[in-house]
């Protein structure tokens, strides 16, 4: 299973009542941050969650309200003592980018590990999930993100019964490892049935619709979304700044089939979201104007 929160869900500056967009994933043991724009410490406070086990954080792009919280978030971890590597995902430039920031964070008890994407897309496996960068279309160099958790097949007793498998190598195998045993080799599709669902997540923000979006969102389980503006007379300005509206952003998970839309980064002349969200569930009616530590537990069917 996935614990989702948005940690925060402003654009732009942070507010009293709405922290920086912000995006936070635990799974089996560790944990995914997506961007770190300033107060996302608190925010990460406020939700009761540990910093401890964040061992990937991940950049859609170098705006201030993006990373600009990174350099306190770096100085508690190694003030709580942290030694494990801290593993960096962001565009090109990132290590040039997080060492600047690092002026005022100079010496930490762990290793970054930077992991610049120089590609269209590109795809990571991470602590037993896929992780995919896709770029997408901001006035600045910009990704979003998908998370994906494959499910393997049932075990089928007739198909390791027919292949012969020893009863020994079952419940390896079941387990997705391969072994040896007197010189032959057995690996799990011999005794497993076809895949199953898994899970999946997909973020992007600061972007214009492009196709990559629709691609990549295709089927996600949660599509948490850049709404900028609700008002539709606020399109053309959208347009200039390369962001997106609330309906811009439901016709895109229309498009994607995804299960469910959490809207995100909202301007700051924005006050009230969800006064917009009637109209955009016309066209997407799985459609939520999420507020600050919104959470979700994501589950296998």
């Amino acid at each position: 299973m996935l614990d989702v929160c948005l940690l925060g869900t402003g654009g732009m500056m942070p507010l009293p009542y709405r922290w920086l967009t912000s995006l936070m994933v635990r799974y089996n043991g560790s944990s995914l941050l997506i961007d770190c724009g300033e107060g996302t410490q608190i925010a990460i406070k406020e939700k009761g969650w540990s910093f401890k086990p964040i061992d990937v954080i991940c950049f859609t792009h170098y705006h201030g309200d993006h990373i600009s919280g990174l350099p306190g978030l770096l100085l508690t971890m190694g003030n709580a003592d942290r030694r494990e590597p801290l593993t960096l995902i962001g565009p090109k430039g990132l290590e040039k980018v997080v060492n600047a920031l690092r002026v005022i964070a100079p010496e930490l008890p762990f290793r970054l590990e930077f992991i610049e994407i120089t590609q269209p897309e590109e795809e990571f496996i991470l602590n037993g999930y896929r992780l995919k960068a896709f770029k997408v279309n901001h006035n600045v160099t910009c990704y979003g993100y998908t998370m994906e958790v494959d499910r393997a097949g049932r075990f089928d007793v007739e198909k390791a019964t027919e292949n012969n498998i020893p009863k020994r190598a079952w419940g390896i195998l079941q387990k997705g490892e391969t072994i040896e045993i007197d010189g032959n080799t057995y690996t799990p599709e011999m005794v497993l049935g076809p895949a199953r669902k898994g899970l999946k997540l997909t973020y992007c923000t600061d972007t214009r619709p492009t196709n990559s979006i629709v691609e990549n969102a295709q089927k996600s389980d949660l599509f948490i979304c850049e709404g900028m503006y609700g008002e539709k007379e606020k399109t053309k300005k959208a347009k200039e700044y390369k962001h997106m509206t609330f309906e811009e952003a439901a016709t895109l998970a229309k498009k994607a089939e995804v299960k469910e839309l959490w809207l995100t980064h909202y301007s700051p002349s924005l006050m009230w979201p969800e006064e917009y969200v009637e109209e955009v569930r016309k066209i997407f009616p799985n459609t939520i104007a999420a507020k600050d530590k919104r959470s979700i537990e994501l589950t296998f069917e």
